[in-house]
């Protein structure tokens, strides 16, 4: 027996269910969708806060994947910032007087703590307590 949609009683198209489904899907997400799916999982699975479920002033243990970093003064001081993507929304995690951090570097995931702070409507995490997590079949 086929898979076949089925109809509501308005007669549209519901999407099928099932395996069917999860494969069609897959099939047609691109690979972004892919990956922010998978972020999503290891952060649910990791007993991790979604980014996009954080607020201002909240303290937080959050998970990603470093989209970039990059070496930018604030205030005459030195600072390392990452971008860090959890498939929900991005977070910059800023190191006040650091210039690099060994094994902070594009791709890399990790697990970062701290208090959210909203900064030109973007959350940003200020020397956060980090650790990384092991590279695997990346």
């Amino acid at each position: 027996m086929s898979a076949v949609p089925r109809f509501e009683k308005s007669g549209r198209a519901e999407k099928p269910s099932g395996r069917f489904r999860r494969m069609l899907g897959r099939l047609s997400s691109s690979q972004e969708d892919l990956e922010s799916e998978e972020l999503r999982n290891d952060a649910h699975a990791s007993g991790c806060t979604r980014i996009s479920e954080c607020t201002d002033r909240q303290i937080v243990k959050v998970t990603g994947t470093l989209r970039t970093v990059t070496l930018r003064p604030r205030a005459g001081v030195p600072a390392l910032e990452a971008e860090l993507f959890d498939g929900t929304a991005p977070l910059d995690v800023v190191w006040l007087g650091r210039r690099s951090i060994v094994g902070i570097e594009p791709g890399r995931k990790l697990i970062a703590s701290g208090r959210i702070a909203m900064s030109h409507g973007r959350r940003v995490l200020f020397n956060p307590k980090y650790e990384l997590r092991p590279l695997g079949k990346e």
